[in-house]
């Protein structure tokens, strides 16, 4: 289930990767990461004492650098550290939960839960079903998808986040 080397070996680098690299190499996987922030993410990594060449060289670009060579590099740094980037459908199901989380937590409001971005996600568990029914596929068809009711959609989507949170089934294993 877990798309990284994630050996029993407790040297293995991967079980001493820095969390937030091997997340953002999941939600890299599943779009939803901006290139520009992975030098920043490199250089976080480097800080906690991860070391490859290219996280170096990653940790060195700038924010406005071409996000095809930051992608490159960002790449090359997570195979270097032994770090394998999971298949974009297990990748997106992680997303996918994360969102849930995210909105959990009130980082995410309801007009931006509103996307067609997700309607082509493949699900496998019920919650994951329930928590994607339930995001309309725009903002602007908010109204016309939910009637009315907006209180009545959010608290259906609390339970179905909560749900889907409780439940994880992918994603990077720390």
């Amino acid at each position: 289930m877990a798309a990284i080397d994630d050996t029993s070996d407790p040297g293995s680098p991967v079980h001493s990767a820095y969390p937030p690299l091997l997340e953002a190499a999941w939600l890299y996987q599943a779009d939803q990461v901006c290139p520009e922030d992975l030098p920043m993410t490199a250089a976080q990594a480097l800080a906690v004492g991860m070391d490859a060449p290219a996280l170096c060289e990653l940790a060195g670009l700038p924010r406005r650098a071409d996000p095809r060579d930051i992608r490159g590099i960002f790449e090359q740094a997570l195979q270097e550290l032994g770090i394998r980037l999971p298949d974009r459908y297990m990748a997106r199901r992680y997303a996918l939960r994360r969102l849930a989380a995210r909105f959990i937590a009130g980082e995410v409001d309801l007009a931006e839960l509103a996307s067609d971005e997700w309607s082509e996600t493949e699900v496998e568990t019920a919650e994951e079903q329930a928590f994607l029914a339930l995001l309309p596929s725009c903002a602007c068809c908010i109204e016309y998808t939910l009637g009315l009711d907006e209180a009545a959609w959010e608290a259906q989507l609390q339970i179905a986040a909560c749900a889907l949170v409780s439940h994880p089934t992918v994603g990077p294993r720390f």
